[in-house]
């Protein structure tokens, strides 16, 4: 018989919650996705991109979670520790109040901390609450048995290749291989339960109340430190912060890797097959992420994802795609094998389940000029790049200026084909324009002439052979008269003036064929095919993009309207999926970074043109 999660048993409740119904604790290692019903059920130990220990979320039978509720009918409500990612699930019973408090301590950013601890603190804050536990993990992505033992107050679960340790404050009992426990709390009181890696080289240790205490003080301390950096100071400053916060959230400590999501195979459209693993270091991504850091005052982030750049991404390295590859491990190993999980159901039966990502190896010619953009503005901003640094940018340039008009598989990662993608040659010029800009500001000694003359080059031909006449807009690839939100990066990457006739003409057709009531479609799959069967909805980033667009190009009132009904997509805590579906669902991996960064930048422009 499949096993049966007790919380899934209680009358009315779906068997998946859906994806906007979690939120997110983490220490800079790892994350764990918290359900608004108090179920842990996604959580990767140790790391990031490391088998799933609970995967409910993607197999409610055989993923693995850790529930803890009420153990009786309540309503429920979920919410932040004020600037902190300490998160709080209420439950709100006939006969009182409890919450959950889940959090994940940073032990440090360094690479010797390797001490990982998730820890839940139960407590009754009026009248009296029944409370049920039952932590059943499943490991290497619920393909490996493994086996209990309840040692007092301590649960050691143990498979081959990893063992965990759970501490309670609570009596424990075993049902088969999961721990599980009844318990009541009056006003006052308290539980804890810690999950530890247990092993010979790892000390085991308690979690009793008073550490429990002390650790949730020093990590609320730690989360606000941290924010406290933040000079924003306008007009959406919480949706802004938390947005900072879930970037935090998304960084690799140990290298300054800063993945593009913290799951897998999320579903973009529900029962298809545009499931992908994002827990990888996109060039793209993070170089947009460090502008955004970098905007807010976060210079740290920056200064250690430029040193994972230099560390682990070598332009000399060779790949067939070119000097670099579009994405690398956390670890910054650039071996990323795709395979599906078969044994896994997905999302709301949404298979495949994908780990590793195939397209690696793929040709994104954009990924220069993300990168090289965040170089400049990180020598702008933070602190002067070195020698060595500029040398690898040169390097950088000298190869876009050899290979910018191939054709490539684009930003969207298309796997139809590839083409000549304008917005691949916009981000090529983008290379090579912020190299010159560099250059001259510091001196920096370059192939200028030659750097000038293939900017221009590129700048004509996405003026010539980029632009339609018939559509009276800029088009997604050469020889085609498709529309692509990419576009709506021409005025923000400073290619065009934002009131340019050609653009303003661009975005009024990007409104008509993409814009649903400030929701932006990338592209239309059945007009563009990509390789992929079904639809999917709307593409988030380009919604805030779309944001920014229409406030340079004068257009503000439309920019307020556009940015507030996006942020009514956002869920109950602030976060944000890939997509959002017909019907205003969360959709894709969550939460985003593209769609967080994107949110930042967008509020800090409007902001700035609102006075």
């Amino acid at each position: 018989m499949a096993e049966q999660p007790f919380y899934q048993n209680a009358p009315g409740s779906p068997r998946y919650l859906p994806i906007a119904e979690h939120g997110l604790i983490g220490d800079l290692r790892s994350v764990a996705l918290v359900g608004s019903n108090g179920t842990i059920d996604w959580y990767c130990s140790p790391s990031f991109d490391a088998p799933s220990v609970f995967a409910a979320v993607l197999d409610a039978e055989r993923g693995g979670f850790f529930a803890l509720a009420a153990a009786v009918p309540a309503r429920t409500k979920q919410f932040y520790f004020p600037d902190t990612n300490v998160l709080i699930t209420r439950f709100y019973t006939d006969e009182g109040v409890g919450e959950v408090q889940d959090f994940m301590p940073v032990a440090g950013e360094s690479a010797e901390c390797e001490r990982h601890r998730l820890i839940r603190r139960v407590l009754c804050v009026r009248g009296t609450v029944p409370f049920r536990v039952r932590v059943a993990p499943r490991f290497n992505y619920g393909a490996d048995p493994h086996t209990l033992r309840i040692l007092d107050d301590t649960a050691l679960f143990e498979s081959a290749a990893k063992s965990l340790l759970l501490t309670s404050t609570v009596a424990l009992e075993g049902d088969g291989p999961d721990a599980c426990a009844d318990f009541k709390l009056s006003e006052g009181e308290s539980a804890v339960f810690a999950l530890d890696q247990a092993g010979e080289d790892i000390a085991p240790r308690g979690c009793a109340r008073v550490e429990a205490e002390r650790q949730f003080e020093t990590t609320v301390c730690y989360w606000r430190r941290w924010l406290h950096q933040s000079r924003y100071r306008g007009r959406w400053r919480e949706m802004v912060h938390r947005s900072a916060l879930t970037l935090k959230l998304l960084t690799y400590a140990p290298t300054g890797a800063i993945v593009a999501a913290p799951t897998t195979s999320l579903p973009e459209q529900f029962g298809g097959e545009r499931n992908w693993d994002y827990r990888y270091v996109w060039i793209r991504d993070a170089a947009f992420a460090v502008y955004a850091l970098l905007r807010l005052g976060f210079s740290s982030e920056a200064a250690a994802f430029m040193k994972f750049v230099t560390t682990y991404i070598s332009p000399g390295d060779g790949f067939a795609s070119g000097p670099l590859q579009i994405m690398y491990g956390i670890d910054g190993r650039s071996d990323l094998p795709e395979r599906e999980l078969t044994h896994l159901e997905g999302h709301c039966g949404s298979a495949p389940v994908r780990v590793g990502n195939g397209a690696a190896g793929q040709l994104q010619l954009d990924i220069y000029g993300a990168l090289i953009d965040s170089i400049y503005l990180y020598d702008k901003w933070a602190e002067p790049i070195s020698s060595d640094q500029w040398d690898d940018v040169t390097r950088l340039v000298e190869w876009v200026c050899d290979h910018w008009d191939q054709p490539d598989e684009g930003i969207w990662e298309t796997r139809g084909g590839r083409k000549n993608f304008l917005y691949s040659r916009l981000m090529c010029w983008v290379a090579i324009e912020r190299a010159i800009r560099l250059a001259n500001r510091r001196g920096l000694p370059a192939d200028l002439p030659r750097w000038r003359q293939c900017r221009d080059t590129i700048y004509r031909w996405i003026m010539d052979r980029g632009w339609s006449e018939r559509r009276g807009a800029f088009v997604q690839h050469e020889g085609g008269d498709v529309l692509d939100a990419s576009l709506l990066m021409m005025p923000l990457a400073k290619f065009i003036a934002p009131t340019d006739p050609k653009w303003l003409s661009t975005l009024d057709a990007l409104t008509e064929d993409l814009v649903s009531d400030s929701l932006v479609y990338r592209y239309d799959p059945q007009a563009s095919p990509d390789g992929l069967r079904g639809d999917e909805g709307t593409f988030s980033i380009c919604s805030f993009w779309y944001v920014e667009a229409l406030v340079r190009a004068g257009r503000v009132d439309e920019a307020r309207l556009a940015f507030e009904k996006m942020l009514t997509y956002a869920n109950h805590l602030g976060l944000y999926a890939e997509e959002i579906g017909r019907t205003g669902e969360q959709q894709g991996n969550f939460p985003q970074a593209f769609t967080h960064l994107s949110l930042i930048s967008a509020a800090f422009n409007l902001d700035r043109a609102l006075g």
